[in-house]
C-alpha cells in the first residue's frame, strides 16, 4: 500500500489556545489555569495520550472480528509522567514523556487467550502506540515569515 500522508494545521489564538485542523474538523488545545491557560481545551500532552487511546479503541474495533472477539464493551485509561521543570528549563531533564501507561478494560465472553493475543495484536498495530514508541524522523520542513 502506497504511504498516505496525514495533515493537521495548529493556528495560535489568544494567549495559548490553539486551533487545531485537520480536513474538515476542528478541535481545541489549550493548557490549565496553573499552567497559564484559560482551561477551554485539552493540553497538547492530553491530548497525545487522548490519541493513543483513541486509536488503541479503533485498532480494536477493526481487528476484534478477525480474532473473533467479542467486544461488548472497550475503553483505555492512559496517563504518562512529565517532569515540567524540562519545559519550564529549570533542570536538564527531557521536557517530554519519560512514561506512557495505559490498561485496557475490555468487556467480553471471549477466552483470555484469545484476548491476550488480541492485545498483543492491537499493541503491535497501533500507529499512535508506534510513533511514540519509535524514533521518527522530526525536522522542521520550512520557516514563512509574513508582514
Amino acid at each position: 500500500m502506497a504511504i498516505t500522508t496525514f495533515k493537521a494545521t495548529a493556528h495560535l489564538q489568544e494567549g495559548v489556545v490553539v486551533k487545531v485542523r485537520s480536513r474538515d474538523f476542528e478541535f481545541t488545545i489549550d493548557e490549565p489555569k496553573s499552567l497559564g491557560g484559560t482551561d477551554t481545551g485539552m493540553n497538547p500532552v492530553e491530548a497525545l495520550l487522548g490519541s493513543l487511546g483513541a486509536c488503541q479503541s479503533i485498532v480494536a474495533r477493526v481487528y476484534a472480528k478477525k480474532f473473533n472477539i467479542s467486544l461488548n464493551d472497550f475503553w483505555v485509561e492512559v496517563e504518562g509522567d512529565l517532569d515540567l521543570d524540562g519545559f519550564f528549563k529549570k533542570s536538564d531533564v527531557r521536557p517530554g514523556y519519560s512514561d506512557i501507561r495505559y490498561t485496557f478494560h475490555i468487556k467480553t465472553d471471549s477466552p483470555r487467550d484469545q484476548v491476550e493475543e488480541f492485545v498483543k495484536f492491537l499493541e503491535e498495530t497501533c500507529p499512535v502506540g508506534d510513533t511514540i514508541a519509535n524514533l521518527v524522523n522530526l525536522k522542521l520542513s520550512g520557516i514563512v515569515i509574513e508582514n
